[in-house]
């Protein structure tokens, strides 16, 4: 019997899921949770051997929460099942230690496969976003251009930003300037929402 995680922050897609998957033999839904920042602690009491996980989600990101339960329980498989089909999102969630990636539109039979390969220590990936992820190459952001755009999604200010990262206020408009470049984008809210739908940040 595979012990299964669910953690998705809609709980009606996190019940739909549980409620499909818990229909097969072979698979057990042990835990439930909404936030990311609830999912290790979950995996830990559940003894679960497989979390999927969402990843647009309050307290932590599903890329975050991967990284932290292949920490605290290896053992546990990470399978990513997403809306966000992004294909820079697919590379940082392997990077993360993700066993699959998936899109929530996945077919159900399709979906309990996944989740069987993935138990059995195999990787599991969406493959027209594998093409579209070797396609596009690696984000052209530095890490730094990367926090300094994360940072700007929120509106604030230069000042503010610098404050947030410890910068200076002239740092940040070059690496803003750099990012907005290396995106493409007509401002820093572009460049954000630009590499934002590249699965950048």
């Amino acid at each position: 019997m595979i012990r299964l995680l669910i953690a998705d922050d809609q709980a009606l897609v996190r019940g739909a899921l549980a409620a499909l998957l818990g229909l097969e033999s072979d698979i057990e839904v042990v835990a439930e949770v909404g936030r990311g920042d609830e999912v290790v602690d979950a995996a830990l009491a559940s003894r679960a051997d497989v979390a999927m996980l969402d990843i647009e989600m309050p307290g932590m990101d599903g890329i975050a929460a991967a990284a932290a339960i292949r920490t605290a329980l290896p053992a546990c498989r990470v399978l990513i099942v997403t809306t966000f089909g992004r294909p820079g999102y697919l590379k940082r969630a392997m990077q993360a230690g993700a066993s699959g990636f998936v899109v929530k539109d996945t077919p159900a039979a399709q979906l309990a496969d996944a989740v069987r390969r993935v138990a059995q220590g195999l990787r599991v990936v969406d493959p027209v976003l594998a093409a579209d992820s070797l396609a596009q190459g690696d984000s052209p952001l530095t890490e730094r251009e990367t926090d300094v755009l994360s940072a700007a999604q929120t509106g604030g200010s230069i000042a503010d930003i610098a404050a947030l990262l410890h910068l200076s206020e002239g740092t940040v408009r070059n690496h803003l300037s750099s990012a907005i470049g290396k995106t493409g984008g007509r401002n820093r809210a572009d460049a954000a929402r630009l590499a934002r739908d590249n699965g950048w940040l």
